[in-house]
Formats: structure tokens, C-alpha cells, sequence
């Protein structure tokens, strides 16, 4: 048996670093809660600032990749940008879409560099990732725009489709910022766009594909920001994007009941705006970043009767065609 007086001064010890423990604890709450009321003051003045009193990143210069800019929204925010003098490279697999969009920009007095990159193929990210590097330089801002959507029920959706679906949607994240992460990095500044989904973060009917390479998106460009800043990397910004469905052929067929579809102009705007303001999460419409967190609080069967009764989120979604269906057309 060890003498007394080591017992003894293991019992203080024992107790001192429990009381340093709480101590600790103490301490993390109380700068948690003047945090708390800096960060929630500070989101409510920024909120009712006009944009044009609001200090913004001047993209002049800047070199945004648009995947997917060859139409709908990202069509507008190629236009849009290059307006703000931004140099633009638009990725898009559709190679006539893409002349269409550089023709319409350099009618306008603009410069665009549009490349023809299938983006569910890892290597030709990569090819395209190096050719951009050496035409035009170092990328300063990803914009993580492009997505499809199959428009069938779950058993109807063919097999390729959910891959490919999976591959452009989220996959195709991994591999562009990959391709340059590593540059904003070493340089310290950088600025990563991913346009999500609202129904990335609420399921709907004829989106099991959609809706769940959504949910993968939010949750790859939530991780990676606390990657980022873990690691000290707090001039890399990141603005994640959730909108509601949008006027494109995308939701052809599509009729919501209680809110209207959105615009490819006022979402191009209000994304723009995100970057420029350097905004960490955005909803369009605003008022739907709620959504979620009362579908958690609220019990799952009333959740249910809220959906179908008063938002009519699957009626909306009956005539919604599919994949096949709006190529051909």
C-alpha cells in the first residue's frame, strides 16, 4: 500500500484538474455567449444595410470558373459577371449552348473563354483544370453551378440515370475543387460558390436522385468549410447557395401551388450579391432558410399534413417531366 501523502496529493491533483476542467468550461461558455451576441448583432445589421452602404469584394480581375454557364442560371451569371469585369471561364458539356453564350457575350462588348468539359468525368476535369491554369490563369473563385435532375419516381429512374445524376451534382464538386483548392492555399484567398437546393435540404416527390445529390452537395461544402477554418484558412470564403426550383427546363412541368418559381435572372443577381457580400449560407427565397428548422421542431406526421395539405409539394410536382422528355423537346 503507497503511503498516505501520495494518496493525498493524488487527490489534490485529481482535484485541481477537475476544478481547471470546469474553470475551462466556464470560461468557453462566457465567450460563447458574448459571441453570440456579437454574431447575431452583427447578422441583423447587415440585414437591414442597403447592399450599396455594405463594403464588397471587388471582382474586377477575378477569375470565376462557372460550370454549367452554357444556360438558365448560369448563363445569366456568365452575362452578369463579365459585366462586373470579372474574366469568366464557363465549363458546359453542351458545345452549341456554349457558342450561343459566347457569341451573346461578345456581342455585348464582353470576353468570355468557354471550354466543352463533361464534369461527371474526373479526368477531364483535371485535363481541363490544367488547360484553364495555362490559358488563363490561377482560379479565384469556383462556381459549383451546374446540376441536373432525372424528374421520375424512384423505381422509374433508370440506374445510369441516378449515376449520372450523382456523378454532375455532387461528384463533380470533389473533382473542381481539387483541381484548384490547392492554389488559394498556398496563396491564402480564394472563394468557393456551391448552388445547392432547398431540396438538398427538404425531400420532395420525383427527386429521390435530385434532392439526395443535393443533401451530398450541403454536406460536402459544410464539411469542408470547417476543414478549412480548422486549419486556419479563413480567407478561403464559401457562400452556399439553396434555392427553390427554378424557371428552367430543368422543372418543366412543374406547378407549385403556393410559391412561384423562381427566375434565372433574380437568382443570378441574388448569388452574385452572396459572392460579393462574401455570405456563408443564402436561401432564395429568404424567408425559406426556415423551412428546415420547423420541420425539425414540429412533429414528423404534422410535418407530413404541413407538406401535403398547405404546401402542396407533391401536387406541385405531378407533371413535372422527365430527363428524357425535355431533351427531346
Amino acid at each position: 500500500m503507497r503511503p498516505f501523502h501520495y494518496r493525498a496529493t493524488e487527490a489534490i491533483s485529481f482535484v485541481l484538474n477537475r476544478i481547471q476542467k470546469v474553470i475551462i468550461k466556464v470560461l468557453d461558455l462566457v465567450i460563447l455567449s458574448w459571441l453570440a451576441i456579437y454574431y447575431v448583432s452583427e447578422a441583423l445589421i447587415l440585414t437591414v444595410t442597403p447592399t450599396f452602404l455594405r463594403k464588397q469584394k471587388d471582382l474586377r480581375g477575378k477569375i470565376i470558373l462557372l460550370t454549367g454557364g452554357a444556360g438558365g442560371v448560369g448563363q445569366e451569371l456568365a452575362i452578369r459577371l463579365v459585366r462586373q469585369k470579372a474574366i469568366v471561364v464557363i465549363w458546359d458539356n453542351n458545345e452549341k449552348a456554349l457558342e450561343k453564350v459566347q457569341e451573346k457575350i461578345e456581342s455585348q462588348g464582353h470576353k468570355v473563354h468557354t471550354y466543352p468539359v463533361d464534369i461527371s468525368d474526373r479526368a477531364n476535369v483535371y485535363k481541363y483544370a490544367d488547360i484553364v491554369k495555362s490559358d488563363v490563369g490561377p482560379v479565384d473563385i469556383i462556381l459549383n453551378n451546374a446540376g441536373i435532375v432525372c424528374g421520375q419516381t424512384f423505381l422509374e429512374i433508370p440506374d445510369h440515370m441516378i449515376e449520372k445524376t450523382f456523378k454532375v451534382n455532387i461528384l463533380s464538386h470533389y473533382w473542381t475543387i481539387k483541381a484548384f483548392l490547392p492554389h488559394m492555399i498556398k496563396t491564402g484567398k480564394g472563394h468557393i460558390v456551391t448552388v445547392g437546393s432547398l431540396t438538398g435540404l427538404l425531400g420532395t416527390y420525383k427527386c429521390t436522385d435530385y434532392s439526395a445529390s443535393k443533401h451530398a452537395t450541403i454536406g460536402l461544402h459544410e464539411s469542408l468549410l470547417i476543414e478549412l477554418k480548422t486549419h486556419g484558412h479563413h480567407n478561403i470564403k464559401m457562400t452556399l447557395v439553396c434555392p427553390y426550383f427554378i424557371n428552367t427546363g430543368m422543372f418543366a412541368g412543374c406547378k407549385p401551388r403556393n410559391l412561384k418559381m423562381l427566375e434565372p435572372k433574380e437568382v443570378a443577381k441574388r448569388i452574385i450579391t452572396a459572392i460579393k457580400n462574401e455570405e456563408v449560407y443564402v436561401t432564395i427565397p429568404t424567408f425559406s432558410r426556415f423551412f428546415l428548422p420547423i420541420k425539425n421542431f414540429i412533429p414528423a406526421k404534422l410535418a407530413w399534413a404541413f407538406i401535403y395539405r398547405i404546401i402542396q409539394g407533391p401536387q406541385s410536382m405531378m407533371g413535372m417531366r422527365n430527363f428524357e422528355e425535355v431533351e427531346a423537346a
